[in-house]
């Protein structure tokens, strides 16, 4: 058993086809796949759609019990109005993936960058509201990263309520000057803010967005690499996300991680093969 969650945004990547998949995978099988080695995923999917019962039924019968699925509380709810008027909405959206039990851990919710300062009271009785949960929360308001009141008021209502602050690091992909559409998409859509390597809870939540050369992504690797490991030797069970454009080598990225984390921690277990002849991660990048 892995001392750390460690996983991509999704398992539906049809580009993984022939490299981290078996050639002719039919993707309605890649979840199956996708949790032999991994065992946690990003739950992109619940921010846009909401699962029906027959997915959730799939994915229930082929995720380990060990499994995490960090659910995104749905966009409805955490970007349209006052997270006070939500909380029917919000327990609806947590009885919908009942089925997934603690799968679900943490669940997390992600703030539009629109959610300053002013809002808090608001952030304050939501996660009073579902204070039996493990909650992650990510920010994306400037004044969350200016080092001042703010981000210090903001910091004290999380650690207060034992609810982990979600760390972005962009620095990679924004580095990239790849004219790529690929890269320019991503670019345009997620948010370039200082890093908050955040440790409120015994679960430290890192997302990491990479660039479409995973070499040119190591210097800003190499720092979570010391991080996850110092914290993983505290006793800690970190959650580590690894992204790049368009998240084609979002696999390749997460299992060279994970080999240079096992250099930093000898003894660490191996991620489990994932195709017959389990080529390299740095063969995984060249495709």
């Amino acid at each position: 058993m892995l001392p750390y969650f460690l996983g991509c945004p999704s398992w539906n990547e049809s580009a993984w086809r022939g490299s981290f998949y078996p050639p002719d995978l039919n993707m309605s099988d890649s979840v199956e796949h996708y949790c032999r080695v991994f065992n946690a995923v990003e739950g992109n999917t619940t921010f846009y759609a909401r699962p029906d019962a027959d997915k959730l039924e799939r994915w229930v019968a082929r995720m380990p019990a060990h499994f995490r699925f960090c659910a995104k509380v749905h966009k409805d709810i955490s970007h349209e109005g006052d997270l006070r008027d939500q909380l029917g909405s919000t327990q609806a959206f947590l009885d919908l993936l009942a089925p997934l039990g603690e799968r679900v851990t943490p669940l997390w919710l992600q703030l539009p960058a629109q959610f300053g300062p002013l809002r808090l009271g608001e952030l304050a009785v939501w996660l009073d509201e579902f204070a039996d949960r493990q909650i992650a929360v990510e920010v994306r308001h400037p004044a969350f990263f200016d080092k001042g009141d703010e981000e210090r008021a903001l910091n004290r209502l999380l650690h207060e309520r034992g609810v982990e602050r979600i760390c972005l690091d962009s620095r990679a992909l924004f580095s990239c000057t790849s004219r790529d559409p690929a890269v320019l998409h991503a670019q345009s859509k997620k948010p370039r803010l200082p890093i908050r390597p955040a440790a409120f809870t015994n679960s430290p939540q890192v997302r990491f967005i990479g660039g479409p050369d995973l070499g040119a992504n190591q210097p800003f690797l190499e720092p979570w690499l010391d991080k996850v490991a110092a914290w993983i030797e505290q006793g800690l069970t970190p959650h580590v996300f690894l992204h790049t454009p368009d998240n084609q080598l979002a696999a390749a990225q997460a299992l060279r991680f994970h080999e240079l984390l096992s250099e930093r921690l000898p003894g660490l277990p191996p991620l489990p093969p994932y195709t017959d002849n389990e080529p390299r991660a740095e063969q995984l990048g060249l495709l």
